[in-house]
């Protein structure tokens, strides 16, 4: 019970500080944490990320999901939360950058393209547009083909930047968190596949409810 009044206090702080980079004055509920770790395949994970690590919110909870051997890979700027979170989690590599993914996969002995999922807790549109960018075109590289990109935001304003470079599988409301979250689940593209986005797919679905409505 301390150490969650801590880490709230903690996280309430770097918020007053760095409102953009923190994007929310508490961290997420387990509820939230359980909304995007239960959208993954964790018996065919070997290797996952997740940016934006923040006070470990949900990072206390992938050790319950993954087996024995799974590498995990922790981004944090905040230099402060990014020590706590290499003391608690002695087994996690923790880097800097998340703009330089490929580099943190490099020094693991990993190349581009051999993570099986990457969480991201980054609030996406409080960054400029260029680093926003730069964010996706690192998942997209570190991510396998029919790798999971699964990222929580406070609002569907990502949703047709997510839907342009990724497959948007689904988009899930959690509710019980402050704010109100949506969890995005996504999945790189494979070579030659389509492009169909998730927006065609439901104006389709939609347009054959309206013509079997009419028949």
């Amino acid at each position: 019970m301390l150490n969650t009044m801590r880490e709230r206090l903690l996280f309430l702080y770097k918020f007053t500080r760095f409102p953009k980079q923190i994007g929310s004055v508490t961290p997420s509920s387990v509820f939230l944490a359980r909304g995007m770790l239960g959208q993954v395949p964790w018996d065919r994970v070997r290797n996952v990320a997740e940016l934006g690590a923040g006070t470990g919110a949900i990072t206390k909870y992938i050790s319950s999901y993954t087996k024995s051997g799974t590498r995990v890979l922790l981004f944090e700027k905040d230099e402060t939360l990014r020590n706590a979170l290499q003391f608690r989690y002695p087994d996690y590599s923790c880097h800097v950058d998340a703009c330089d993914m490929t580099g943190a996969l490099a020094e693991r002995g990993m190349e581009p393209g051999q993570l099986d999922c990457i969480l991201s807790g980054l609030p996406f549109f409080n960054f400029p547009q260029p680093l926003r960018e730069r964010l996706m075109q690192q998942i997209d590289s570190a991510l396998k083909p029919g790798g999971l990109f699964i990222a929580f935001q406070y609002s569907q304003q990502m949703r047709k930047q997510l839907d342009a470079r990724f497959e948007l599988e689904q988009i899930r409301f959690v509710p019980i968190n402050v704010p109100p979250a949506f969890v995005y689940v996504c999945r790189k593209k494979r070579d030659g596949e389509s492009s169909v986005t998730f927006e065609q797919t439901h104006a389709t679905i939609a347009a054959v409810k309206i013509a079997g409505h009419e028949q």
